[in-house]
């Protein structure tokens, strides 16, 4: 009987973290170090039933592409509202929304991996006081948040997930 191989998947992560994504002010990972980066911790999310070392509050979000109608699969840190989960589409600040955004924008039907489980939900981008009273609520949950808005001119979306019935 072969031995199934283990992975330090902790170890794994804090390489790539280290190495490509310390996000200064003047440095961005690549399209290619992110998607090494994600395609790691989606396995390690996977494997450890949704739990990663250092990462608190992490799930995964899968969408159907805006144009290519495929599926992708984005792990993201998340906050609460009460029981309400909610997303916010920082991109760490870049000028751009990230594809993930866009993809649910096109189509708002989308799935969410929390720990072991699985479910279906429909994404809806607030407005409004309730922008502002959940941006607050995550800047104090992230203060990241405050210093991603502050390096771009676009409005951060954030994003409530309501389940599906």
């Amino acid at each position: 009987m072969q031995e199934k191989e283990t992975k330090d998947y902790g170890a794994i992560l804090h390489d790539i973290s280290s190495s490509t994504l310390c996000i200064e002010d003047t440095y961005m990972p690549s399209s290619e170090e992110l998607r090494q980066f994600n395609r790691s911790l989606i396995e390690a999310f996977r494997s450890n039933g949704g739990k990663v070392e250092d990462w608190d509050s992490l799930l995964l979000l899968t969408t159907i592409g805006a144009k290519s109608n495929s599926t992708h699969t984005t792990p993201l840190v998340y906050s609460l509202d009460g029981d309400r989960i909610f997303i916010v589409a920082a991109a760490s600040g870049a000028p751009k929304h990230p594809d993930w955004y866009h993809n649910l924008i096109a189509h708002p039907e989308v799935t969410i991996e929390l720990g072991d489980a699985s479910q279906s939900m429909r994404a809806v981008v607030v407005e409004g006081p309730e922008y502002e009273r959940l941006f607050a609520l995550r800047a104090a949950h992230i203060p990241e948040t405050l210093e991603y808005q502050e390096k771009t001119t676009r409005r951060i979306p954030i994003i409530i997930l309501e389940e599906v019935d």
